[in-house]
């Protein structure tokens, strides 16, 4: 492997982020209000929550990249001088981007493009494409690249609350939605993102508090006795995430520091405003 280009899907939101190497970002539409937004282009995290805050009613939506868009991508890596391409998507569970980027992939020609499913969403990627960035530096094959991006995906946990389900049901993003739809907007379910990848309500909840506080219980119980980097990813709702934040350093506060990111408008359409979620990576 002579040259890396590194790909990753805006539900990444790593645009928050701060990082020092070439990455190509495909993009995803955020449509709502009757009108088009390319994510974090046209319609940053700030924005979209004051949006969305000045009319409850609106109901975001989002379209993903076509293959062609991905295909052009790895055109112009390749054409750049990358030999091997590697795009780490979001989890397959919950976007056709995967499928899309695989086809893509078998209709290029002259680079060896590996398309990686994260099972997973947001900060989960971030790490992935940082990993995989630290390990090209040390001169590790792509095959090794791999071996520790499927670490990573197979030694993290995700609990999360939304404040309104709605989202979640009405874009299709909740997998055993059926039991929900006719107490929705009372429910407040604690959630998962499970081992394939899926959202899965795992317990039923009639507060937004109550399920942020078992969201917490849960990250204690799984976490006990483990060494893990621990991360709160949140909707716009910083009061939430300094509540967990405090909450879960008073009972390990040898975790020292627990860094949050903000979803942006891709991801915040299925979640709403105000989700908050809680999660680890094995060390």
């Amino acid at each position: 492997m002579k040259k890396l280009g590194l790909m990753v899907c805006t539900n990444a939101s790593i645009d928050y982020l701060e990082y020092d190497f070439d990455l190509t970002i495909i993009r995803s539409l955020v449509i709502m209000g009757g009108k088009e937004y390319v994510d974090y282009e046209e319609l940053t995290a700030k924005e979209f929550y004051e949006m969305i805050e000045n009319d409850p009613n609106l109901l975001p939506r989002t379209s993903m990249a076509s293959t062609g868009t991905m295909l052009e991508a790895y055109e112009k890596l390749r054409d750049e001088g990358c030999d091997t391409i590697l795009f780490v998507t979001i989890s397959s569970k919950m976007s056709g981007i995967y499928d899309n980027a695989v086809m893509a992939a078998k209709m290029v020609e002259g680079v060896d493009v590996r398309v990686f499913d994260s099972r997973s969403v947001g900060y989960i990627e971030c790490k992935m494409i940082f990993k995989a960035h630290e390990g090209y530096q040390q001169g590790k094959t792509i095959e090794e690249i791999i071996k520790d991006l499927e670490y990573i995906r197979d030694n993290n946990k995700i609990y999360f609350a939304v404040n309104d389900l709605k989202f979640l049901i009405k874009n299709g993003r909740l997998s055993n939605a059926a039991g929900f739809m006719a107490n929705m907007l009372k429910i407040k379910p604690l959630l998962e993102i499970n081992k394939e990848g899926a959202v899965v309500s795992i317990e039923k909840i009639r507060t937004f508090h109550k399920a942020v506080d078992r969201v917490i219980e849960k990250f204690l119980e799984e976490t006990q006795g483990k060494e893990a980097e621990v991360f709160i990813v949140h909707a716009n709702n910083p009061e939430t995430t300094e509540y967990i934040r405090n909450k879960v350093l008073e009972v390990r506060p040898e975790i020292g520091e627990i860094k949050d990111y903000l979803l942006t408008p891709a991801v915040a359409a299925h979640s709403g405003a105000k989700a908050i979620t809680i999660g680890y990576i094995l060390k």
